[in-house]
């Protein structure tokens, strides 16, 4: 159970004529022009600035989430997940009734630089409900568990071998996509970003600082690289 803080949205935005388009995104080819390094500005984020970015932000993303989701519950409940000793993180999921919750660890919000970083991880996070990347997600895993357990079952394992395979199947079905639903929040987001007044091309120096997970097979996220260029080229649009 979250420990949860719930931030007061300010009034929402006139937001009709101003369409956010899906954005095709495709990793970058071999060999890609590098990242060029710019340092981050700022210091330490406050809870008063994720205050301040989340009245400017969750109004934008609720208003591009019933433009582009119209039949989705689009009331973003935006928490802090205070549990003690919980590593710099911010999640999207899902509450009982099925509300979208979008949480962040106090420890992110400390190695927070600036408020575009803060705006552009709050849109990302928004972005992944607005995607459906979790249902998806869902969808693929059971889909991988299924066809784990049948090859099991061909190939005569006994049943906790079967299990074995089905977890496999499953694991192997959930990250089959997440580097590139990760690329379509970081584009989404962006723009939500930007359109709340953010500069999320500043906003996502703050993968220049984080560990990069590179280019692993199954791995859960892209590389830093591939990110940056992602937002870069969202707002070039």
């Amino acid at each position: 159970m979250l420990k949860q803080t719930i931030f007061a949205a300010a009034a929402l935005s006139a937001l009709s004529g101003c369409d956010i388009e899906p954005v095709p995104v495709s990793r970058p080819a071999p060999g890609a022009e590098p990242v060029a390094v710019v340092s981050r500005t700022g210091s330490a984020q406050s809870l008063g600035d994720f205050r301040a970015v989340v009245a400017r932000v969750e109004p934008v993303a609720e208003g591009v989430c019933r433009q582009m989701r119209p039949r989705d519950n689009c009331d973003f409940n935006i928490v802090i997940d205070s549990r003690p000793g919980l590593p710099p993180n911010a999640y999207q999921t899902y509450d009982d009734a099925g509300r979208p919750v979008i949480a962040f660890t106090p420890a992110l919000i400390a190695e927070m630089r600036n408020r575009d970083e803060l705006s552009f991880a709050l849109s990302h996070e928004a972005a992944h409900h607005i995607e459906g990347h979790i249902s998806q997600t869902q969808s693929s895993a059971q889909t991988g568990a299924v066809l784990g357990a049948v090859l099991g079952q061909l190939a005569g394992l006994d049943a906790q071998g079967v299990d074995v395979v089905t977890n496999i199947g499953g694991t192997v079905g959930a990250r089959r996509y997440s580097k590139g639903f990760e690329l379509e929040a970081d584009s989404l987001g962006a723009r939500i970003a930007a359109r709340a007044g953010y500069d999320p091309v500043r906003g996502v120096l703050y993968f220049q600082d984080a560990a990069d997970p590179g280019d692993r097979f199954l791995g859960t996220h892209p590389p830093n690289a591939d990110r940056i260029r992602t937002v870069q080229q969202a707002v070039g649009r």
